[in-house]
């Protein structure tokens, strides 16, 4: 059985921790998620890094690894409807809201989620 996502791409003023933690500080918001979802807290920076990296070498990159791989297995976890086609477009078009939207799931998946992001 499938679900959607707790809140919307675009819902950062329902949690303003999120939206707060993740202008802020996005590689700190991103290192936090992929720790709370028990991978090492450094896979973020692959984002970071891989782009110029890999343009080094002359290999052009625009999918950021780890954001989309978390994504995907978030979604895997929690039955969340999706597509990897999907994915790969937040993923692409919308690094920052991906982390924290990400971020919300899974403090909603572990019950500490604000009140407003609570199922009804």
């Amino acid at each position: 059985m499938t679900t959607k996502w707790n809140s919307g791409l675009f819902s950062c003023c329902d949690d303003m921790l999120s939206c707060c933690y993740g202008f802020w500080c996005c590689p700190c918001l991103a290192c936090s998620v992929a720790g709370d979802f028990k991978e090492n807290r450094c896979l973020p920076l692959c984002d970071i890094c891989s782009p110029a990296l890999m343009s080094a070498f002359g290999i052009p990159l625009c999918v950021p690894p780890a954001g989309l791989a978390l994504r995907v297995a978030i979604r895997n976890r929690y039955g969340i409807q999706g597509s990897l086609c999907k994915d790969i477009a937040t993923s692409c078009i919308c690094v920052w809201c991906n982390w924290c939207q990400m971020h919300r799931e899974l403090r909603y998946q572990s019950g500490h989620a604000p009140v407003n992001l609570q199922p009804r």
